[in-house]
């Protein structure tokens, strides 16, 4: 059986197919010119601006990212190394902590979550923590100082809470209780086989924190063979900018110096696995992130 759309139903979805369009587009236009810029000459986007199309087509961006391949090979290890590891450990950490504060049975439940979600608003603040991994942990210069801190969030913690707590649902426990499972046996047998979502988004959330980090390169690295990829690009661009300034008290002129088509071409670099990566998760990711937010 068909139902016939009336008038007002056929505009509506004409009105919203084209707002949707639209922001599509509106989102998809800054990559873009990014993309474009990267292979247009630095001088003509000095001197003509950003165009949608390459003009005046140049790879001399390109060739500065990639000056030292061995360099950014290394940083692109490095920082695959960071995520997998990372995300791996993060999430076994996160759904463990997030079954337990989950069940009801757990007496201090309300107080662990407490602490978990006093952490997300009130933290010791950058030098007691650059203090604690360099001077207490000893860590300084080492990778553990790099993907250990950022293992876990109150943010993620909760989520995932929420998301076991709508998706397993305490009569499937309590019935798995009275058959003789334990705790290990639910978690592996009743609440993995339903957090596919879960899973999907807290990961998503934490590879993406590992791979746009720069931070922590910065403050505990002393070697830049542990350097991550944004951090290598980071100080490229430095080195370039210095060069650049450097050059306007001499014979060479600061145009012949790509700066502005280099940074673009960092963001292609760095931003490329991730946009080829995000679709196999993305409906993953949106049912996972909408937990909770339709009763029924």
């Amino acid at each position: 059986m068909t139902i016939r759309k009336g008038p007002s139903q056929i505009i509506f979805n004409i009105v919203s197919y084209t707002l949707l369009a639209l922001m599509s587009i509106i989102c998809v236009i800054p990559f873009v010119m990014i993309l474009s810029g990267s292979f247009t000459d630095n001088h003509t986007i000095l001197t003509e601006g950003y165009s949608l199309l390459p003009r005046d087509f140049s790879v001399e961006a390109y060739k500065t990212v990639f000056k030292a391949p061995e360099d950014i090979l290394q940083a692109y290890k490095m920082t695959f190394f960071y995520t997998g590891l990372g995300t791996f450990l993060g999430l076994i950490m996160i759904t463990l902590t997030a079954y337990v504060i989950s069940r009801k049975e757990f007496k201090y439940r309300n107080t662990v979550s407490f602490i978990i979600y006093f952490t997300s608003i009130f933290g010791g603040g950058t030098i007691p923590w650059y203090l604690m991994y360099s001077q207490v942990l000893n860590a300084k210069g080492t990778t553990f100082a790099i993907w250990f801190p950022a293992l876990m969030s109150p943010f993620l913690v909760i989520l995932m809470r929420t998301f076991i707590m709508g998706s397993v649902p305490d009569a499937i426990t309590e019935s798995a209780k009275i058959d003789g499972a334990g705790h290990v046996t639910i978690f592996l047998r009743i609440v993995m086989p339903v957090l596919g979502p879960g899973l999907a988004t807290i990961g998503l959330f934490l590879a993406l924190g590992y791979w746009n980090d720069w931070y922590r390169s910065s403050m505990f690295s002393t070697d830049s063979s542990t350097w991550e990829l944004q951090f290598y690009l980071y100080d490229l661009l430095n080195a370039s900018t210095a060069i650049k300034q450097m050059s306007q008290n001499s014979s060479i002129s600061t145009a012949e110096l790509p700066t502005q088509s280099v940074k673009l071409a960092m963001a292609v670099v760095s931003t490329g696995p991730v946009l080829l990566f995000y679709p196999f998760v993305q409906k993953y990711f949106v049912s996972g992130i909408t937990v909770g937010a339709v009763k029924g």
